[in-house]
């Protein structure tokens, strides 16, 4: 599992996390475009040091990338962000815990693998998945040591000479990079960076939920503010003096603006900067890439897998095809489990309806549990890569990219348009405590310029 082969291995904690107070300032008037975490953390900020605030948000709901979906009575679950990723000394634990918000944990320990003929790994087959991780990690270990950036494809296919290994070889290989990277940061791995696909920092601890869903966090961050829903942002016009906001359905004039779009929206180009942007902030956005990670829920009308596990590993035949599924019997008492597309699965499945991924769903669930177990109740399934206000699930650290894009992504042009969101963090990028830290950042540096 990634949170547990990877990042927990390249920790590089923070020395504090506590964020220094604002000092008094003037009241200004901002706009803060986008109402996902960053947007509402850094506008709940502002407001509680007097500031005029608006958010305009394109979508009829709050939350962007948070997205808690109340449709099963009893049952809230999170088409987006799902987890505090290593709760121990993470913000949002320590937010979580000052509004009183309940959580469980999930545990990477509590995981079973099954084979490609869906059967649990015997001993000799958990050796040999073990030495193959080993083999890999030393060649992306030697990848990274390169003077030349390649992709993590690239890295692995040449120092274990892929042209030679066997079909099921191929099978091991492209299920460790599966569910231990495209799962964890979204990219293809012929996309991720070798040299930075893992230069995240990492909190300790498990991995926490929400039982009420992350709406909890987004209710409270929002509470007071001045939110326009469904206004497309069209254009940004900034001077040193003053910044004009074009939405479908109005403008909106202030001192300052706060652009919390995601790395995949500014991509597309749908949102036009004027003057535009900075050619680094331009190249940091063309460069860095936009993951996909797509979600299945499917409810049952009782359990048939082992209530004691929360993490189902497959190794498919067909590569990426529903490798990893989250149980939520143990950690919530559902009938309830969670199925992952990544990458470029991910993309390609967005096409398909609704029933046809049900099925694809239930046949990988059928070699694992028999082919008589219940048909689903229900489903929830996510297409975010085509979702036009979103345009993707995270960023991650494509070829070619840089540490420092990461700075130029979050640089403000002048004192009046400042920029955060998870993309514009350099060490928790992809995280949501990343974007709620960037939030922090941008209210900051508005009132301490």
């Amino acid at each position: 599992m990634s949170r547990r082969k990877f990042l927990h291995l390249i920790a590089a904690l923070l020395a504090s996390t506590s964020v220094a107070p604002l000092t008094a300032a003037p009241a200004k008037r901002i706009i803060v475009v986008g109402a996902g975490i960053a947007g509402l953390t850094a506008a709940h900020t502002l407001r509680q040091q007097g500031h005029s605030v608006t958010v305009v948000e394109a979508r009829d709901r709050l939350g962007g990338r948070l997205w808690t979906s109340k449709r099963w009575q009893h049952m809230p679950v999170d088409l987006g962000a799902t987890w505090i990723h290593g709760a121990k000394d993470n913000p949002l634990s320590a937010l979580a815990d000052r509004i009183g918000a309940k959580r469980l944990i999930t545990r990477y320990a509590d995981t079973t693998t099954y084979n490609t003929a869906g059967k649990p790994l015997s001993n000799s087959e958990s050796r040999q998945l073990e030495q193959w991780q080993a083999r890999i990690d030393n060649a992306l270990e030697a990848a990274q040591n390169a003077d030349t950036d390649q992709s993590v494809q690239a890295a692995v296919e040449k120092a274990l000479n892929w042209n030679n290994l066997k079909a099921n070889e191929r099978q091991l290989v492209q299920f460790i990079l599966n569910s231990t990277l495209e799962q964890e940061y979204a990219g293809g791995s012929h996309e991720l960076s070798a040299h930075w696909y893992d230069a995240a920092a990492a909190f300790k601890g498990d991995d926490a939920l929400f039982p009420d869903g992350y709406q909890v966090i987004v209710d409270h961050l929002a509470n007071g503010l001045n939110v326009q829903l469904q206004h497309v942002v069209q254009t940004v016009t900034w001077s040193e003096q003053q910044v004009t906001v074009q939405t479908n359905r109005g403008m909106f004039q202030a001192d300052h603006a706060i652009i919390t779009l995601p790395l995949g929206v500014l991509k597309s180009g749908q949102v036009t900067f004027s003057p535009p942007l900075p050619a680094r902030k331009q190249q940091a956005i063309n460069t860095l890439g936009m993951g996909t990670l797509n979600k299945c829920y499917l409810q049952f009308p009782s359990v048939f897998w082992p209530e004691d596990q929360d993490w189902l590993e497959h190794i498919p035949t067909e590569a990426g095809a529903w490798t990893e599924w989250v149980s939520l019997t143990r950690v919530a008492g559902w009938p309830v489990l969670l199925g992952f597309n990544a990458a470029e699965r991910g993309k390609r499945i967005e096409q398909w309806t609704d029933p046809q991924i049900v099925a694809d769903a239930m046949q990988t669930l059928r070699k694992l549990f028999g082919a008589d177990i219940p048909a689903p109740l229900d489903y929830q399934i996510t297409r975010w890569n085509t979702d036009p206000y979103a345009r993707g699930a995270y960023s991650f650290n494509s070829v070619g990219s840089t540490l420092a894009m990461r700075d130029h992504l979050a640089e403000s042009l002048g004192k009046t348009v400042l920029f955060a969101g998870e993309a514009t963090e350099r060490k928790h990028f992809s995280s949501v405590h990343g974007a709620y830290l960037s939030g922090l950042r941008a209210a900051r540096q508005i009132d301490n310029p």
